[in-house]
């Protein structure tokens, strides 16, 4: 507050001031200052409701903060190229001039991600449908052209006018099974995507995965937030079992219904970080090549697991003829009960439904204790 003061006095006012005696004009002048400190000081204070209203309304009219993580283009991303079926992965840029638009996904897991990010409307084909699709996606999945219900091939994958083919690292390959090579495929001007969960991955790998997809696509607000939910997730498997013994597990691939395949999953570090959440340590960690039976009933894990899929043996059968088959009624896992199925998509898609699987198998082996 300011007070303005007028000395602009007429003559009459003047010539009676004079008249004044000294004393009466100090007191009047002591007076006159302590009134204009009091004025400047309430002026100058206010309370802290205009204060805090001051505040929001300074809030409430700045203009919005411009949003960093937006993707500027062009835009690289370090990934892979795969010499071929079964050959070394080495390390490939991938260069984007703008998100892309037309997007093949060579499994079914790969486009459920993508359905999770909000892309839906970018795919334009799937393939390699081996599991059940998680129902809160299923109404987006059926959207999405199906090229082929098993491992698909280049021809049809071009054919769909991709400008992306991301999944499975090792389905990139010149092979009725595969997509085409990385190369190949970037010859023609179609970008690639390996998932790096397929390669000596870990959970870790699959958190960076969906953060380049959010870069890729220009959606880092989608990706940040699904990553988080399964962090979350991840965490509370861990504390479902934190009470728990470590338990080990051996994995029975279902060739037939009445053959025994062992496999050692020695490459499989996907899978084995995940089941390392439910405390499962691998029965044959270190062991390279096939697993005999012999070895298999010597070792004795406590669980045994497969995985169930579109084509696969009868799963129940195979289940019946392991408990039943008289040289394993030594082993553990067959005398209390203890084999367990996931389904094929969860486990061997590199994708986040591992986790979904995992869950399922953490509830059923609590309601089923080790005696």
């Amino acid at each position: 507050m300011i007070i303005f003061v007028n000395f602009k006095t007429h003559r009459k006012g003047v010539h009676r001031l004079m008249k004044f005696t000294s004393r009466t004009i100090g007191f009047a002048a002591l007076s006159l200052l302590l009134l204009l400190l009091a004025a400047c000081s309430n002026a100058s204070t206010s309370s802290p409701a205009e204060e805090t209203t001051s505040t929001t309304n300074t809030t409430e009219t700045s203009a919005p903060a411009e949003n960093t993580n937006k993707t500027t283009y062009p835009l690289t991303i370090e990934n892979f190229t795969i010499s071929g079926e079964g050959g070394e992965w080495k390390p490939k840029a991938q260069v984007f001039d703008k998100a892309p638009e037309r997007v093949v996904a060579n499994t079914q897991s790969a486009a459920e991600m993508l359905i999770k990010l909000g892309l839906t409307d970018k795919m334009v084909g799937v393939a390699a449908l081996y599991g059940s699709v998680t129902p809160d996606v299923a109404d987006d999945f059926a959207k999405i052209p199906v090229l082929s219900k098993d491992y698909v091939g280049k021809e049809l994958v071009v054919g769909a006018s991709p400008d992306l083919v991301l999944g499975r690292g090792d389905l990139f390959a010149d092979a009725d099974w595969g997509v085409g090579t990385v190369d190949g495929l970037n010859d023609m001007n179609i970008r690639t995507f390996l998932q790096t969960t397929n390669h000596k991955g870990t959970l870790d790998s699959l958190y960076s995965d969906i953060a380049q997809l959010g870069q890729i696509f220009d959606v880092q607000e989608n990706a940040a937030t699904f990553t988080e939910s399964l962090k979350n997730r991840v965490e509370a498997i861990k504390a479902s079992v934190a009470d728990q013994p470590e338990h080990s597990f051996a994995y029975i691939v279902p060739a037939t219904e009445d053959t025994i395949t062992v496999s050692s999953m020695q490459n499989d570090t996907y899978q084995l970080d995940a089941l390392g959440l439910l405390k499962l340590k691998n029965t044959f960690d270190g062991v390279q090549g096939e697993v005999s039976v012999e070895q298999l009933i010597t070792a004795n894990p406590d669980y045994l697991l497969l995985s169930a899929y579109a084509g696969s043996p009868d799963i129940d059968k195979l289940i019946q003829n392991l408990y039943a088959n008289p040289a394993l009624q030594s082993m553990n896992a067959i005398k209390n009960k203890q084999i367990y199925v996931t389904d094929f998509s969860q486990f061997w898609g590199y994708g986040y439904q591992i986790l979904d699987g995992i869950e399922k198998m953490g509830q059923e082996m609590k309601a089923n204790p080790i005696k």
